[in-house]
């Protein structure tokens, strides 16, 4: 194991990105051979701590080397400490011996972050040689325990998302209702009438409605909006339901 690590304490991300069709998830490619077999799987970005480091900073440098963006939303959700969580499959503990990873029990603070990965939002977004973005409906099998923190992740997003304005973290800076209602459905995985979605969020005065269209569209441009935190602060509407 590397010097400078605590080798019980590890910190696990997930990170969202939307498109504007799916949610996705950032998954880094795990390939090792053993015995002659060759193993090729997908697990969340993670490390084990620094000694110099406290959560949220271990958390941010995996996300930088991973995303090359500092400065997103993170939110810490869980932890998961039980005893067989890095052994749940025969050749993860071998993965473990072979990058010289304590065996030992290792507890994992998990994290979730928001991306924007529309063509809106790719520019300054440079994720590893390694890693790739998948649709989380596509995503049946992770490495180790991984899949349990995923699954957390999502629902903690879900609910964070019908009482905290995190959506707009996933969108670009300027966004049609559209595209915003197409966010919720794909999170909360279900439909809204346009009309009925349009008088849930109505009452949202953080909501901008700029002087501006889209541009570029095939379709009859929409008008875009902005997202003020500033106006949310000072509104103090902190929860809103979209309940169907």
């Amino acid at each position: 194991m590397q010097q400078g690590l605590i080798p019980n304490v590890s910190v696990d991300c997930v990170v969202f990105g939307f498109d504007f069709t799916n949610l996705n998830v950032l998954l880094i490619e795990r390939n090792f051979s053993l015995n002659g077999i060759h193993y090729a799987d997908l697990k969340l970005p993670g490390d084990l701590m620094r000694l110099d480091e406290d959560l949220d900073t271990a958390a941010a440098r995996i996300l930088k080397e991973n995303t090359g963006l500092s400065d997103i939303y993170l939110k810490q959700f869980k932890s998961f400490g039980s005893p067989d969580r890095l052994k749940r499959k025969p050749h993860d503990l071998e993965w473990l011996r072979l990058i010289d990873h304590p065996e030992e029990h290792v507890i994992t603070i998990a994290y979730y972050s928001l991306i924007d990965i529309s063509e809106y939002g790719r520019s300054q977004l440079v994720i590893s040689d390694n890693a790739q973005w998948t649709p989380v409906q596509e995503i049946t099998d992770l490495v180790m325990d991984h899949m349990d923190i995923l699954r957390y992740a999502l629902e903690h997003l879900r609910v964070e998302l019908l009482n905290k304005p995190i959506g707009f973290e996933l969108l670009p800076e300027k966004f049609t209702l559209s595209q915003m209602q197409r966010l919720y459905e794909v999170i909360l995985g279900t439909t809204f009438d346009k009309r009925n979605f349009r008088k849930k969020i109505s009452s949202m005065k953080y909501l901008i409605p700029l002087d501006e269209k889209q541009v570029g569209v095939a379709h009859k441009p929409a008008r875009l909006y902005i997202f003020s935190n500033e106006v949310y602060l000072k509104t103090k509407k902190d929860s809103f339901d979209f309940s169907v």
